[in-house]
C-alpha cells in the first residue's frame, strides 16, 4: 500500500509544480468536472486522505477550511503537514490489518481497512484524471501517470529514498 501512496504523492508534487505556473485566479476558477477548480480539486484529495486515515485511526477528522487553504502553497504545506501523518501510519500498517473492521465516525456503514486504503488511492488517481483535463484545457503539460516509471521498479529498499524525493518537493 505505502508504494501506491508514495506513487500518488510524487504525482501530487508533479501537479504543484505544473500548477505553480498559472495566476491564482486560473486555479479557482469555476470548472466543470472534479469538485469545481484546480485548487477545491487539490485540497479535495489532501482533505480525503488523511479523513480516511484518521477514521482507520479512530481520530477525529481535522476538517481544515477550503477558505483557509485557498492557495497553492497553503494547499501544498497542508499536504505535507498531513503526508507525515499518513506516511507513519502506513509504515507500521501491515497486511494484518487489512480485514480490520472501521465505522467512520457519522456514517452507519462499516469498512475494513484495505478497502478504505484501496479507495484512498484510487480516489486521487480519479481526480488526477481531471486535473489532466484541465491541464490541457489550459495548454500545460500533463503529469505522467506512469507508475512503473515513476516508482514501480523501484527495489523496495529504495521506497526511502523515493520519500526523501517526495518531501523535498513538497518543500
Amino acid at each position: 500500500m505505502l508504494r501506491l501512496f508514495r506513487y500518488n504523492w510524487m504525482v501530487r508534487d508533479e501537479w504543484f509544480e505544473t500548477f505553480g505556473a498559472i495566476s491564482e485566479e486560473e486555479l479557482l476558477r469555476e470548472r466543470t468536472g472534479g469538485v469545481g477548480s484546480i485548487l477545491k480539486t487539490l485540497f479535495h484529495i489532501v482533505d480525503v486522505e488523511c479523513s480516511w486515515i484518521r477514521a482507520i485511526k479512530g481520530e477525529p477528522d481535522p476538517e481544515p477550511a477550503f477558505n483557509d487553504n485557498a492557495s497553492l502553497d497553503k494547499i501544498r504545506q497542508l499536504s505535507a503537514q498531513y503526508r507525515i501523518e499518513v506516511e507513519d501510519f502506513l509504515t507500521h500498517w501491515s497486511n494484518e490489518s487489512d480485514g480490520q473492521p472501521v465505522t467512520p465516525s457519522g456514517m452507519n456503514e462499516t469498512f475494513t481497512q484495505g478497502e478504505i486504503l484501496r479507495h484512498v488511492i484510487a480516489h486521487e488517481i480519479h481526480h488526477v484524471g481531471q486535473l489532466s483535463v484541465w491541464a490541457k484545457e489550459l495548454g500545460l503539460r500533463a503529469v505522467s501517470a506512469n507508475f512503473i516509471r515513476l516508482i514501480g521498479r523501484q527495489p523496495r529498499e529504495l521506497d526511502d529514498a523515493a520519500t526523501q524525493v517526495v518531501t523535498d518537493r513538497s518543500r
